[in-house]
């Protein structure tokens, strides 16, 4: 018999229910107000109290309505239809809503029941399966949508029946398993999971380090991301976040695009919206949006929905890697979560942490950052989520709870940086404070070393180290003035300003630079050091200036062209013999 309850406090969206029966932590529940029925979650249970966060508003709430637990967590449904979807953090349909505003208690179906899908199985009768093993697949926006045994089986099972090639509905049985006992358990399309539980249906193995190009030259180059692998951009508002999010959802070497707009401002939900649709997707030619599903919750949503948006569009993202696809998860931003977990926290009177975050803060983030990974699958495929997130500290205080729990988390860090973003030197990563820690692993240098060329990572240091040297001198030519310093000093200083111009600095809004090919990268790094390392004869500083923005022009013009053209070989040929006029033989 399932456990009701009825209200005994409300304190905004967190609401004390006093339970008749059997409660646990996670569990859903529906509060009754006047006929509507509000969906909330069990955060905490203290003896026949339990206390539960509600996505919806709770205005008008009373004590004593009747509550109903449902017996089991927040969950999903997985299977076909879930590409190019809108959804709220419950996984409600944004585009099936009635009127501009969500009306409370209502709840869409995630998934359309009546179409049909052209299944083709790729498992037969007879065939020995266990959760996460692929049934059949079916065509999803051009992409194979893998029917999988659900994950919540546990047992070996047998394959009875299953369906021939033909149209189905995701509620139709497609399979019949037989598990140990001889139980015959039907198979369809879709399945529930729920989110705050990892989906693990694949084997325990090492895993290999691949470098995952995103395009974005001062990220592949000098701090990359593997596949599979963390990282996350703080900064100040105005820096840039929402673009460089979109350039790495475009340009990326993944199949599928989670994003999660978890408490962003409404405007700039409303542009990811209309923008995500227009992107052309390089890879297929297509509409981005064709590989992205969507994830939102605005700030002026219940802080609940927030929290629930996150794990949901984690979920979608385990289910579609176990499909053996390159999945690319990007939340924006967890600092709107972490202000939710704040706020549900300060209403169950907890002991706050600092800036009156909850003290387990940073094992919050470090669970969720675990999720992402790369995974060998059972049938010997892979599949991995790369996750990045966005941190938007108050007044871009890097030193802030949010930001330094995440650091201890995420593999990369992408400081932008308000000076930088001011001076229009974009993307706004700052060279000097972020960092890549998978340039550490060994077994990534022998990555990269076999994938680019050999002592890569040497290179890469050397260039972070010229651009260290470039801005402490700056600093000394700010105190002491242009005529205060050596002009080896004036020298260096526009030696890292090469590496910052043509490397570091690159234009979204251009159909060559936006997106920069690997080999291209290391071709002009290389190009870069070359000149780094070279000795030139100057009278003043004067002539060091001049000398070194002609290179950067020339460098800027060969950005702009297409890699190892007749216009790019003619710019290079005028650099080379611009480079003569003051080089010392």
């Amino acid at each position: 018999m399932a456990t009701k309850g009825r209200v005994k406090g409300i304190i905004a969206n967190l609401v004390i229910v006093e339970a008749d029966g059997p409660v646990s932590q996670n569990e859903i529940c529906f509060i009754n107000l006047k006929g509507v029925d509000l969906m909330a979650e069990v955060i905490k249970v203290y003896g026949n109290n339990a206390y539960v966060q509600v996505f919806e508003s709770t205005r008008g709430l009373r004590v004593g309505d009747e509550v109903r637990f449902e017996g089991h967590m927040l969950e999903v449904q997985l299977g076909p239809g879930l590409l190019s979807k809108n959804y709220d953090g419950l996984e409600n349909d944004l585009n099936a809503m009635k009127g501009v505003f969500l009306n409370r208690g209502e709840y869409t179906a995630p998934l359309d029941e009546k179409k049909l899908w052209e299944f083709k199985p790729t498992a037969k009768a007879g065939d020995s399966v266990t959760a996460g093993d692929w049934l059949g697949e079916v065509e999803e926006n051009n992409m194979p949508h893998r029917i999988m045994v659900p994950f919540s089986f546990s047992d070996k099972y047998t394959i009875k029946i299953i369906v021939g090639e033909g149209k189905y509905t995701i509620k139709d049985t497609v399979a019949v398993l037989t598990d140990s006992k001889g139980k015959e358990i039907p198979v369809t399309m879709v399945q529930k999971w729920p989110v705050k539980i990892p989906i693990k249906a694949y084997k325990e193995k090492p895993r290999p380090f691949k470098l995952l190009e995103t395009g974005v030259r001062t990220i592949d180059t000098l701090n990359p991301v593997v596949e599979g692998g963390t990282g996350f951009i703080p900064g100040p508002f105005g820096c840039g976040k929402t673009v460089l999010q979109h350039a790495i959802s475009k340009q990326a070497e993944a199949d599928i695009v989670v994003v999660a707009a978890c408490g962003e401002r409404a405007n700039e939900v409303v542009e990811l919206f209309t923008e995500f649709p227009e992107l052309e997707d390089p890879r297929t030619g297509r509409k981005l949006m064709e590989r992205t599903i969507i994830i939102a919750n605005t700030s002026n949503m219940p802080v609940a929905a927030r929290e629930a948006s996150v794990y949901t569009a984690m979920t979608i993202s385990e289910y579609y890697r176990n499909m053996g696809l390159r999945v690319l998860m990007l939340a924006d931003s967890t600092s709107r979560w972490a202000q939710a977990l704040r706020e549900m926290s300060n209403r169950l009177e907890e002991l706050p942490g600092p800036d009156a975050f909850p003290m387990d803060l940073p094992a919050i983030i470090s669970n969720f950052y675990s999720r992402a990974g790369y995974t060998i699958l059972n049938n010997g495929e892979s599949g991995s989520i790369t996750f990045i997130g966005t941190v938007s500290p108050a007044g871009g205080n890097l030193k802030e709870p949010v930001t330094e729990s995440t650091k201890k988390a995420a593999r990369c860090f992408y400081a932008l940086a308000q000076q930088r973003a001011d001076s229009k030197r974009y993307p706004a990563i700052d060279p000097i404070d972020s960092y890549s820690k998978y340039l550490e692993y060994p077994e990534f240098a022998e990555y990269v070393s076999n994938k680019i060329e050999e002592g890569w990572i040497d290179k890469v240091n050397e260039a972070k180290n010229l651009l260290l040297r470039g801005k402490e001198v700056y600093e000394q030519i700010n105190i002491l003035g242009d005529d205060g310093v050596p002009i080896d000093y004036h020298v260096t200083f526009w030696k890292s300003e090469i590496i910052d111009f043509i490397i570091l600095q690159q234009d979204a809004f251009d159909r060559i630079d936006q997106s920069t090919p690997i080999e291209r990268q290391k071709y002009m790094l290389n190009h870069v050091l070359d000149v780094c390392k070279t000795d030139f004869e100057f009278e003043n500083f004067n002539e060091v200036s001049m000398f070194f923005k002609r290179i950067i022009n020339q460098y800027k013009q060969m950005n702009y062209s297409e890699f190892k053209s007749e216009k790019f070989n003619n710019f290079e040929k005028e650099l080379n013999n611009i480079i003569a006029e003051r080089k010392i033989a």
